[in-house]
């Protein structure tokens, strides 16, 4: 079916294909950086949370900057500066990272957009920063020679302000409404993981204005940067959306082409049609058709927080491992500082994971999975939210990828003297015969191997490992 044909229909968009270039990246980079920073307490949802009473970020508020009718959100504004954004750094260290995409947020749920929309006067053009800062970043990864993509929060805003209908707040005056919308009551006394929360059928329902609204800011910009990749938040599996998406979708593939990838959670958009994104977790199995999973180097929010709680670099480049094995992408973000600057951390975990990358690629990029994705006893953690349910890997722990005649064996942790994997003994779909040579990336030669009832029997290197965290196995088939 030609591109330019893509129709507002589900059947119309099943024709849609993950384009090659998103199979093969395998990598890539999420920014959050915004006025929720600015705070940089408790996580991105400092916004909504400093005016839901009782809430951490309520009383941190009061007590640090005042009653919200004295400094609201919009206050803090100014405070993002911006004043050592350097989108051209920002890249590089991407690069360096081994990132292939890069996925500024354009807007989150609180209302700011980081770029000149046309649809709201309060946005980083005009305020705070004054830059078009996803307009630098565009031009920055179009240099350097990154895939750019865009996420759109703005359905959230429809609810996001709630809390300051409650009480005495700024929310309530109506020249905010730019920012803060329409506030409409949410079920957030039950929490967020409560039945209410995960409706399809929300109340009330976000209006017909509101709607045009969300259409009009995705497609400004898919005009403005035409970005390959275009990730969408939870909530517009809301069934008021519905044909909003179809039409999204259909304008979006028409638009930028066969390039182009749509990311949706949940059930927003049927299998086929886009692709398949879980925040926080993973699969369990191999999916076909490719997926992806966003997440982030710090486990307690997306944007810069002083107290963060990082990733080690061990646990990083594994959840890398484990999700290209079963046919996934993973989207890693990062959390600038209100100036522009990244973390120390952060910066840290980049240039480590860059690092194994540089030595271990080969059985990461342009590669696909195998007949398993992997084995050893370390038990599984699948869905949405699902990471902090993880174990560490061990040794055991085995993940396969494939490319040309390579087979990759990625071990999570150093074996000692012997690797044995058992997926491989005698017998098993890859005997003994069909192999002509086995090494380990980064270190120099072949290396000794056995093949029994128990699996094949791989002798380490002799001399130090050739980098740490993972230890990747070219087992090179013999051609028929």
């Amino acid at each position: 079916m030609s591109q330019s044909l893509y129709e507002a229909t589900w059947e119309s968009l099943q024709n849609y294909r993950v384009p090659g270039w998103f199979e093969n990246a395998k990598l890539g980079v999420f920014i959050h950086w915004g006025v929720y920073c600015v705070p940089a307490f408790d996580n991105e949802w400092y916004s909504r949370n400093m005016y839901q009473k009782g809430s951490r970020a309520y009383e941190h508020h009061r007590a640090t900057y005042g009653d919200q009718t004295v400094f609201g959100y919009k206050d803090f504004i100014p405070k993002l500066t911006g004043s050592r954004f350097d989108a051209g750094e920002w890249i590089r260290l991407f690069k360096q990272a081994g990132a292939r995409y890069v996925v500024p947020v354009a807007q989150h749920h609180d209302g700011f957009a980081m770029y000149p929309t046309a649809y709201s006067t309060w946005n980083a053009f005009n305020m705070g920063p004054k830059r078009d800062v996803i307009g630098e970043l565009q031009r920055e990864a179009a240099v350097q020679g990154l895939t750019f993509g865009v996420s759109n929060h703005h359905a959230e805003n429809w609810w996001f302000f709630d809390g300051g209908r409650e009480f005495a707040s700024d929310v309530q005056d109506p020249n905010n409404r730019g920012l803060y919308g329409v506030a409409a009551p949410s079920p957030s006394a039950h929490g967020f993981e409560s039945p209410e929360w995960n409706s399809k059928d929300w109340t009330p329902r976000p209006t017909r204005e509101f709607l045009n609204d969300w259409y009009a800011r995705c497609i400004e910009l898919v005009e403005r940067y035409q970005p390959r990749v275009f990730y969408f938040d939870w909530w517009i599996q809301q069934e008021v959306f519905e044909p909003y998406r179809r039409k999204f979708a259909a304008e979006y593939y028409n638009r930028v082409g066969s390039d182009a990838v749509l990311t949706y959670k949940h059930d927003s958009y049927p299998a086929g049609t886009a692709v398949f994104d879980i925040e926080r977790g993973k699969l369990a199995d191999i999916r076909v058709p490719h997926w992806q999973t966003d997440t982030s180097l710090g486990y307690k929010s997306w944007c810069h927080i002083e107290d963060e709680e990082y990733r080690t670099p061990e646990s990083l480049i594994h959840l890398l491992a484990d999700i290209v094995s079963k046919n996934g992408n993973l989207l890693i973000n990062v959390g600038p500082k209100a100036d522009g600057t990244l973390p120390d951390e952060s910066a840290g975990l980049l240039r480590e994971l860059g690092a194994w990358l540089a030595v271990n690629g080969a059985a990461i990029y342009d590669t696909q999975h195998w007949e398993r994705f992997g084995e050893g006893d370390t038990p599984q953690v699948e869905g949405y939210m699902s990471e902090r349910g993880d174990k560490p890997f061990t040794a055991t722990d085995i993940r396969f990828t494939v490319r040309g005649d390579a087979l990759y064996a990625i071990c999570l942790g150093w074996p000692g003297e012997e690797t044995v994997i058992r997926s491989l003994k005698r017998g098993s779909a890859l005997t003994g015969e069909r192999l002509e040579k086995i090494e380990m990336l980064g270190a120099p030669g072949t290396l000794a191997w056995s093949q029994d009832e128990q699996g094949l029997h791989i002798r380490t290197p002799d001399a130090r490992p050739p980098c740490e965290h993972a230890y990747v196995y070219k087992l090179t088939l013999k051609r028929p």
